[in-house]
């Protein structure tokens, strides 16, 4: 006996497993993101206050330009899989839908490229 009704049999609706790969994602980003910020705000308090060349030459420090750079990796994926599922739901006209991912994605591009550009220039000695 199916639970699925005939109309979804018909045509071939069913459990895409789709959803699945979001809300592991995003719960896997979550909890990398529980280390990554810890040592983020750590950084910052830290550093609070210090001069220019002081901070430039903490973050020129490989391990810690590379913590910094999973930090912007980690925390912009998470946050563009959060936003996609927001608008999913709460979005219900096509075209806007789709605008408003598009833009989601690009935005999450635009400002990953440019603090990891950011991160890898002071990383260099920039």
């Amino acid at each position: 006996m199916s639970l699925r009704t005939p109309l979804s049999r018909v045509r071939g609706l069913g459990a895409s497993r789709g959803g699945t790969e979001h809300f592991w994602r995003q719960r896997l980003t979550a909890v990398a993101n529980i280390p990554l910020l810890a040592f983020f705000v750590i950084f910052v308090i830290a550093y609070n206050g210090a001069d220019y060349e002081t901070l430039t030459g903490a973050l020129g420090n490989p391990i810690v330009a590379a913590i910094m750079g999973l930090v912007i990796i980690s925390g912009l994926i998470h946050m563009r899989i959060g936003m996609q599922v927001i608008v999913e739901d709460y979005i219900h006209e096509e075209f806007a839908k789709l605008a408003i991912l598009m833009l989601n994605t690009f935005f999450t591009l635009i400002i990953g490229a440019l603090c990891l550009f950011a991160v890898i220039k002071l990383g260099f000695g920039g």
